[in-house]
């Protein structure tokens, strides 16, 4: 079964390819604002590698709304248009670290984090948002924004996880910045 695997929670927006396990194509480009621009072309390249795909893969975040919306819609409008399935996964889970406990986190702006706790490589509690600060006082290690380098969702990982796992709604963990005319001051 070939697979596209697409990721936009994060300031990267990724894309690959892979013949059951097997990596036939994997891209990336950072940009923040640039989800819209980089995904098409990145799947463009994919194809160009392997035309027949039989299911698409995205992460659901937690991530900032917009980012979310262009890998979420892409890969629906894509398995929709062929016939085939799409499969959601916690972009969180696709985070690989060596290590029994641990918490991975990535940034949600605003000066926050989006952040999930893990024990041997499942996730045991979250996905949540909230304060660095609020998070380093816990006693398992932390990897990822604020703690240690950027990280990533893996392709490979999130392929791994698919097949455990089916989210259909978007982690959107922080309410819309926009308000109806009504709820304003």
């Amino acid at each position: 079964m070939n697979s596209l695997v697409i990721d936009t929670s994060t300031t990267r927006t990724s894309s690959a390819v892979f013949a059951g396990s097997q990596l036939l194509f994997e891209g990336h480009h950072d940009g923040a604002t640039e989800h819209a621009e980089a995904l098409p072309k990145l799947v463009a390249q994919a194809l160009e590698v392997e035309r027949r795909i039989d299911q698409v893969i995205v992460g659901m975040g937690p991530g900032p709304f917009t980012g979310l919306r262009v890998g979420i819609v892409f890969a629906q409008t894509f398995a929709t248009a062929r016939n085939i399935p799409w499969v959601g996964v916690c972009s969180l889970d696709g985070i690989d670290i060596d290590s029994p406990s641990y918490i991975v986190a990535t940034d949600a702006r605003r000066k926050e984090i989006y952040w999930a706790h893990y024990l041997n490589g499942e996730r045991a509690n979250g996905p949540f948002v909230g304060k660095q600060e609020d998070v380093v006082t816990r006693p398992e290690k932390k990897f990822g924004f604020g703690f240690t380098e950027p990280l990533f969702p893996s392709p490979h990982l999130l392929l791994a996880k698919s097949l455990a796992m089916n989210f259909r709604e978007p982690f959107y963990l922080r309410r819309p910045d926009a308000v109806p005319t009504s709820e304003r001051q």
